[in-house]
């Protein structure tokens, strides 16, 4: 994708600010070290943060309902191409579970069930964004509209 010169620069901005932001972050945290809440323990706490991420479809899942909004079982599992239903729907159940999606019922005729993020799987999701970017940004995928 290319995009124009101006709006790439409000991206690179925008992503050096969450650096800065989380170097920030960083540093109050490592201000409040000790025996108890030393190196190892913010690399296991760094390790829980990020697994349910790593869980594959979990991403995929949580970027779908991001970008796509609310969804139904089956438009979910149109949107990721190669889920089975079976995995899908333990995904969403660990979603559930972890707080970042809402399973809501609506009453019918017929019963519909939906699926959407919870103000922490948005959360997230703006958090993740920036690291998305510059994603984008370092595999080409975004580039700078050559004038």
């Amino acid at each position: 994708m290319e995009i124009t010169h101006e709006d790439f620069k409000k991206v690179e901005t925008a992503i050096n600010d969450v650096k800065e932001e989380g170097r920030q972050i960083r540093s109050i945290f490592d201000s409040y070290s000790d025996e108890n809440f030393g190196i190892d323990w913010e690399v296991d706490a760094a390790v829980d943060a990020f697994s349910i991420f790593s869980s594959r479809w979990t991403i995929e899942i949580l970027a779908t309902l991001y970008i796509a909004g609310e969804r139904r079982f089956n438009e979910m599992r149109k949107l990721l191409r190669g889920i089975s239903s079976r995995t899908l729907s333990d995904k969403l159940t660990k979603c559930s579970e972890s707080g970042l999606v809402d399973r809501v019922v609506e009453d019918g005729p017929p019963i519909r069930v939906i699926y959407r993020l919870t103000d922490h799987g948005r959360d997230a999701g703006r958090l993740l964004g920036p690291l998305v970017a510059y994603m984008k940004i370092h595999q080409d995928r975004v580039v700078r509209h050559s004038q």
